[in-house]
């Protein structure tokens, strides 16, 4: 059966610490819910109450738009291989752009992957589980490359003109601040 804590117990830290895939779900006061599902190795727990990932580059930048609207988020973790288990951790966050001291103090965690974008910090207020029976077990294969290979392929600049055209504003039209990271 589910259960929930205050906090992640170190028993959900280590379950946290195996997984390939997590997912980010974040939503304005109106307009569209999004989902994202997050791979690589951009996720880190700072202790029980605190966590931190590293948003890169893709398609739209929904998350970052809706933290600005509204600053809840739930990230949701899967077991596809070993014992069932699905994991959220539900929370206050901030999002950290290059040009924030949390984003030097945290982009060091991570290793470097072109295209980071921003960092998103959240402070966990809920953890829940659930049974994760229903689940499908699924084998990990290998990370895809093609984000990484892409962003090495455009550097620096090209990257910066795409966050412009592709980045500065949600599906909904809300702004994203990802200019702050053209500076």
């Amino acid at each position: 059966m589910g259960k929930q804590y205050s906090e992640i117990p170190d028993k959900q830290i280590e379950f946290i610490k195996h997984q390939k895939l997590f997912f980010v779900g974040t939503a304005a006061n109106d307009g569209r819910v999004n989902i994202s599902p997050k791979g690589m190795d951009t996720f880190r727990v700072i202790n029980s109450k605190k966590i931190v990932w590293l948003n890169l580059t893709g398609s739209g930048n929904e998350t970052a738009a809706h933290l600005l609207k509204s600053n809840r988020m739930t990230i949701m973790f899967c077991a596809f291989e070993g014992k069932p288990n699905i994991l959220r951790l539900y929370g206050q966050a901030r999002i950290y752009h290059n040009i924030d001291a949390e984003y030097s103090q945290y982009i060091n965690l991570f290793p470097n992957i072109a295209g980071s974008r921003q960092i998103i910090e959240l402070d966990v207020d809920l953890v829940q589980t659930s049974c994760g029976y229903a689940v499908p077990y699924m084998d990990f294969k290998e990370e895809r490359n093609q984000l990484k290979v892409s962003m090495e392929k455009k550097g620096e600049d090209r990257i910066k003109t795409y966050w412009e055209e592709k980045n500065a504003q949600s599906i909904d039209g809300f702004k994203t601040e990802i200019e702050k990271n053209l500076k």
